[in-house]
């Protein structure tokens, strides 16, 4: 049921054809305006760019403020989010500890700016460059019921030497303890998914690699509302949390307000369901619009795939018939919320899924193995994954053409709609 893009799909073979034609001809092709022609995140639809908006996010609850107090907004981008968070946790509970490498000062991605100093060093500290150990420490604190412990690894990219501690010791110790013994006071916080320039050893997306970690929780927010709501209920979670947290959006601006949880957060549709999470989900939302308003270049070819998809379909054969897509936001990676993929896919009878890690042994395998193996003859079209390619890492000069951009899921939505 899976099928990468390993070949030249509708899209791309239409646009080599008419190549040599349009490299020949003496008119030029504009360049896209400097605002882009679809949403960019700073005015993306799934944001909350005013406090209306935020207050009216689906399934606020409100867990750290008197309900009869005003609720309060402020304007935040997600590191900002991440380290509100923080100071909620150890304001809450005097025995929630934060270290790692570099946290003393603010961290590379100031998550934990002026921490040390308004809680004390004692709180909020430094630890050696290791990051089996800083880890192996947290599962000390937490194991003796000491408290709450936030450790952050600098980069998930360095995750690795701590992938023991967390796979052999984190993950099984509620089970091997006969359920007398929990880690629920431990949380991994971790920068992700790639940062634009960040070569083999800053922009790795490995959520893959823990799926089969049973016992663990892998969270990766998308926005403020998300990161400072999930972080909190990651802290206060009775299993441990690897929180991760996607680099490119983490200047990026809008309302955040008190700790909020949210229901799984979707667009609805009914021709094709795309499955994401984090930095993608943006990615997928501005895919989506070039559906009904493609940019230069590539319009006259989405336009007669969707002519041919509206025939197939018996629907009217006008080119500005858009599909309508169902965008969902999967936030928990593990476990992730099947019910809610299959209940979608069994209404679309197509699935995608995208994501910036290897295709190969990735989430997306996970999900389409699932959703093929209950729904196989409900569907209407072979799952697609979108990911990374299957290269040892992220090249620096290639990260571009590694990562899958808009054009990349536009194709693959118009093959999924025409097969």
């Amino acid at each position: 049921m899976i099928t990468t893009f390993r070949r030249c799909s509708p899209l791309l073979r239409r646009l080599n054809s008419t190549s040599a034609t349009a490299n020949s001809s003496t008119s030029t092709v504009e360049p896209p305006p400097a605002g882009g022609h679809v949403p960019s995140i700073a005015n993306s639809s799934l944001l909350k760019q005013t406090r209306n908006e935020a207050l009216r996010t689906p399934g606020l609850t409100w867990t750290d403020t008197d309900s009869a107090a005003p609720n309060e907004t402020r304007k935040m981008n997600v590191y900002q989010s991440i380290r509100d968070a923080l100071s909620t946790a150890l304001s809450s509970d005097e025995s929630t500890i934060v270290f790692g490498e570099d946290v003393a000062f603010g961290g590379v991605f100031r998550c934990t700016l002026g921490l040390s100093e308004e809680f004390g060093r004692d709180r909020v500290f430094n630890t050696p460059l290791t990051e089996q150990g800083l880890v192996g420490f947290g599962i000390g604190y937490a194991s003796m019921g000491m408290g709450q412990a936030i450790a952050e690894v600098q980069f998930v990219d360095y995750i690795w030497p701590a992938f023991d501690q967390l796979l052999n010791e984190a993950a099984k110790f509620r089970y091997r303890s006969g359920g007398q013994f929990n880690l629920g006071g431990l949380t991994i916080r971790t920068p992700t998914m790639a940062v634009g320039h960040g070569g083999l050893y800053h922009s790795q997306s490995p959520e893959g690699f823990f799926m089969g970690a049973s016992g663990l929780k892998i969270v990766i927010p998308r926005s403020p509302i998300q990161a400072k709501g999930l972080l909190l209920a990651s802290i206060r979670d009775p299993n441990p949390v690897v929180f991760m947290e996607p680099k490119d959006i983490r200047w990026r601006h809008l309302l955040i307000h008190p700790p909020p949880v949210e229901q799984k957060q979707f667009i609805p549709g009914k021709d094709l369901t795309i499955v994401t999470y984090g930095t993608t989900v943006y990615t997928c939302e501005r895919a989506i619009a070039m559906l009904s308003d493609p940019p230069q270049g590539v319009g006259k070819h989405v336009n007669d795939a969707l002519k041919d998809f509206n025939k197939k379909n018996f629907k009217s054969s006008s080119s500005n018939s858009t599909p309508s897509i169902e965008l969902i936001d999967l936030r928990t990676i593990l476990p992730y919320d099947l019910p809610s993929v299959l209940r979608s896919v069994s209404r679309t009878r197509r699935l995608m899924i995208v994501h910036e890690g290897p295709v190969t042994g990735g989430v997306g395998a996970q999900i389409s193995s699932e959703v093929g193996r209950r729904l196989w003859l409900e569907m209407e079209a072979p799952v697609k994954v979108v990911g990374g390619w299957d290269t040892p890492g992220v090249a620096l000069q290639y990260e571009k053409f590694y990562i899958p951009d808009e054009i990349r899921v536009l194709d693959a939505i118009l093959e999924t709609l025409a097969y």
